[in-house]
């Protein structure tokens, strides 16, 4: 008992250094998950899963796998697939496809499986997921066409990939369970029967409970758990492996209730699944040995290479055509395509209960598997970056603004940006707040900017700096933490709210979280939206040689508040405590003009006319 609980906190404080790692250097946590795994496990002989967890480590596989789809699956909605360019629809329907066909025939005549393990293991290896491709475009920075399309085809890839894999794990149960092509095919329609009744089922009361508020809030995550393990249990029991089927189906059935808050649920899952994601590849590439590994020689590199050079560019090619692409985004589109936690989850499990049915060959699922993964990712990051510039495809020193908030504050601050050509996007929980900017034409984000659900579906090509307008001084604080690392600290920015500017230094957050101040030593967020509120109006004013900075204070005095300056290149400069802030000749100023500033100006404006 004892080394098994030290085993549980041995895995937990390694997954927990591997995330961190990932966060800092800024690369897929994968990465790190799977060499770690493979140090401690086969390398070293340090951890071996087996004896320790027992009898507890197929179940405990088997519902985290459950769970990891069912969270994938939550993000599918239709509505967004529809959305989409054609090019983004292709590459997961006739692209997933072609590469799905490709990478089978590829994987049977040179590894001699049988035709089953070799479309399965094609299924799984169709997935490119997007906790891999996020931080790699961060990363290799390419134009808003290419990041958009990989982005999305990650996004949405990622469940119907899941599907796809089961249904044919599925097919191949249901051929081991029966003797002859009639009595095979009545066992898949009877597990598809089951797993789908049971996902839509799930899904409906699951749906029913949360529209009808039967549970309290907080209750609604348990609640939700609670019924993907019964769900998964049933189905099992009625059929034989129906279970992943079913969890899939209910988690898409949920996504797609327009009527259904899901934030928290989403919340907690995205939480739930980076605990057993990082655990489970540890265990699962600890649970590799030397031979495995040894056994496969080099025919996976050969492997590699087709998926890189013949799969990818064919579904890249054919997904592409009549579209409005040049041929070099084209071509950095035909090399990222990393694959990651699906197919590393699923072939695990798969291998182990296929093995278990006396599929010959099914162990060789999970080194192989895992290599194409590491392959993909350790190629795709070192290379892609240079292939990017090398192209002519990555996007300049990013110049735009993610907002936290959507207050008055924010949409008046994001609109004069906006006018001016810079890119602003504006997230917050609140939905009148985004309603609200929406209605200003704003790019809004609705969600925890700091959540795993934000962490794939924003997107911030072009974006490099933190405005943190929120009244909450903690909202300000963690965005300012979050996005520090990846946009630097000299590039968050911070109103302060009046409880902060109330509290003495020692009291206040370190300069390095909350940010640099913004505007004035005694602008605060209240102060600003109360200026707003009786009547204050943003203004662009342009200067020249006759008319500069000087004079524009001059003339205006403390009733006109700098907030930024654009150069006439159309890069902004911020004006902040403690910075020099002299706009030259040929800027432009954005100001906060106060309600008796605006007041006079009319009169004025009415007494010339």
């Amino acid at each position: 008992m004892d080394s098994t609980i030290l085993a549980f906190a041995f895995v937990a404080i390694l997954a927990f250094a591997c995330q961190w790692l990932a966060w800092r250097v800024k690369l897929p946590a994968i990465l790190f998950l799977l060499a770690s795994g493979l140090i401690v496990g086969p390398l070293t002989g340090w951890f071996d899963p087996d004896p320790l967890f027992g009898d507890l480590l197929f179940p405990l596989i088997s519902l985290s796998v459950a769970i990891i789809l069912f969270e994938g699956s939550l993000t599918l909605d239709f509505a967004e697939i529809r959305a989409q360019k054609n090019v983004v629809q292709r590459l997961i329907t006739i692209g997933a496809l072609v590469t799905w066909g490709v990478i089978a025939a590829a994987t049977h005549y040179l590894f001699e499986l049988s035709w089953s393990l070799s479309v399965l293991f094609g299924a799984l290896t169709v997935v490119t997921g997007p906790t891999v491709i996020v931080p790699m475009l961060r990363t290799v920075r390419p134009n808003a066409s290419i990041g958009n399309i990989l982005r999305w085809e990650g996004i949405l890839i990622d469940p119907i990939g899941a599907l796809l894999v089961v249904v044919v794990y599925e097919f191949m149960v249901a051929q081991g369970q029966a003797l002859g092509l009639t009595s095979g095919l009545l066992a898949f329609v009877e597990i598809i029967a089951a797993g789908s009744i049971m996902g839509l089922a799930g899904g409906w009361i699951l749906s029913a409970i949360l529209k009808r508020h039967w549970v309290p809030d907080y209750l609604e995550n348990l609640a939700t758990l609670s019924l993907v393990f019964v769900v998964f249990g049933v189905a099992n029991a009625l059929a034989h492996e129906s279970g992943l089927l079913a969890v899939t189906l209910m988690g898409m059935w949920l996504a797609n209730q327009k009527d259904i808050r899901m934030a928290e649920i989403l919340n907690f899952k995205e939480n739930l699944t980076v605990v057993l994601i990082s655990g489970l590849f540890i265990i699962l590439a600890a649970r590799l040995t030397l031979d495995d590994i040894i056994a496969l020689g080099w025919t996976p590199l050969i492997l590699l290479a087709i998926m890189q050079f013949v799969a990818r560019p064919l579904s890249v090619l054919i997904s592409s055509t009549g579209s409005t692409l040049r041929w070099q985004e084209k071509a950095l589109l035909s090399w990222i395509a990393p694959r990651g936690i699906v197919a590393a989850a699923v072939s695990a499990l798969f291998a182990i209960k296929l093995e278990q049915a006396g599929e010959e060959g099914a162990l060789i699922l999970v080194p192989l598997t895992f290599s194409v993964i590491f392959g993909t990712v350790v190629l795709q990051s070192a290379t892609a970056g240079f292939l990017a510039r090398w192209l002519g495809v990555n996007e300049p020193p990013p110049n735009g603004f993610l907002i936290v908030g959507a207050n008055s504050v924010a949409r008046a601050v994001a609109t004069e940006l906006k006018k001016h050509n810079v890119r602003v996007l504006v997230s917050d929980s609140n939905w009148d707040n985004i309603r609200a900017a929406r209605m200003k034409g704003l790019e809004t984000f609705f969600g925890n900017p700091v959540s795993e659900y934000a962490e794939q579906r924003l997107d911030l090509v072009g974006i490099g700096k933190l405005l943190a307008l929120s009244p909450e001084r903690s909202n300000n604080t963690v965005a300012g933490m979050r996005f520090g690392s990846e946009f630097g600290t000299l590039n968050i920015y911070a109103l302060q709210t009046t409880s902060e500017a109330k509290l003495s230094e020692k009291h206040q957050h370190g300069e390095e979280h909350r940010g640099q101040r913004l505007f004035a030593e005694t602008m605060t967020y209240s102060k600003f939206s109360s200026l707003l509120s009786q009547g204050g109006e943003m203004h662009s004013t342009r200067l020249t040689k006759e008319f500069g900075f000087e004079k524009f204070i001059d003339i205006n005095g403390k009733e006109a508040i700098p907030l930024f300056a654009i150069t006439p290149e159309g890069k902004v400069q911020i004006c902040v405590i403690g910075r020099e802030f002299k706009p030259s000749a040929g800027w432009t100023i954005v100001s906060l003009f106060t309600p008796s500033l605006v007041t006079e100006r009319a009169a004025s404006n009415t007494a010339t006319s």
